[in-house]
Parts: C-alpha cells; structure tokens; sequence
C-alpha cells in the first residue's frame, strides 16, 4: 500500500496531507487539513492536542511512511522554539507509529514537486492541484504545503504500488 502522509509542522497549524500513488503512477490525495491548537492554552497542553490529533489521523488512515518539513533557520528564535516542541511531538507519534520518516528542506519539496527548488508559493500550490487532479488549490495553504510533502516522501520511498 502507498500511502503517505505529509506534515507541515507548526504549534499554532500543523498541516497534513494523505497521498496514495496507484499502481499506474498517478497520484491521489486522500484526505488533507489542519491541526489547530488554541493559543489560550498553555504549551504542553497545545502539544498533547496535536499529539492526539496525529494519533487519530494515524490510526484511521494508517500511512506507510511520512515526510515531515526540516526545520529551517528562522530570525525569530521563539517561533523556531515552538515550531521545534511541534516536531519533536510530530516525530514522536510518527515513531511510536512505526512508521518510514523522511525529513525535507522546503527547497527539497519544491524540487520534487515543481523541479525547482526555488518555486514560489502559487507555483507549488498549482503543481500540487494539477499533480493530485484537484479542481482547485487546497486551502489553507499549510494543507497544501503538507501535500507537496506527502508527495515528496512517496518519490523517495520504496515500497509496492497498489
């Protein structure tokens, strides 16, 4: 079965995207969204929501593998700190799920993706509409963004189409 699923992490969203890739290549978007936590709760609390939340998704769809966004080097040292609790939770639940982890830079997902690592937002979001045959760009756009990384981590795993 190939069914992957992206995450764009965050504290705040955290995007996720399910992709399946058939067994003629093409590829399927299965389900996609954001995890919301509310910013009144106090930090551990907003982690366990998303932690729980993964967990749900996880069990329903039960992906072969996962790419998640690296983090990448931000000005602003808090949003950094937060955006990395994110994905130490994020590759928690991955991890006790068993699952494949990939981890990409943006400008990976943009290769893939686009085929050039320095694609702009709208560029990677039509790609992913056309890529995925959805009639429009997914919204928001952190649901998009996990696509692309869904995408990204089914082009760099191995494993029997269906």
């Amino acid at each position: 079965m190939s069914l992957a699923l992206g995450i764009d992490p965050g504290t705040a969203t955290t995007g996720y995207g399910l992709v399946r890739q058939l067994a003629d290549g093409s590829l399927q978007a299965v389900d996609f969204g954001v995890i919301l936590t509310p910013k009144t709760l106090p930090d551990a609390e907003r982690l366990d929501l998303l932690y729980q939340r993964l967990r749900e998704i996880l069990q329903e769809h039960q992906p072969v593998c996962c790419g998640v966004e690296k983090l990448f080097f931000q000005k602003n040292v808090t949003t950094a700190i937060s955006v990395g609790q994110a994905r130490g939770v994020i590759l928690l639940a991955l991890a006790q799920a068993g699952l494949e982890i990939s981890e990409f830079t943006p400008n990976e997902v943009k290769q893939a993706v686009s085929g050039y690592g320095s694609a702009d937002k709208r560029q990677m979001q039509e790609m992913v509409r056309i890529l995925l045959a959805l009639p429009e760009i997914p919204k928001p756009d952190d649901a998009a963004d996990a696509l692309a990384i869904a995408i990204c981590a089914l082009n760099s795993s191995v494993f029997p189409r269906e």
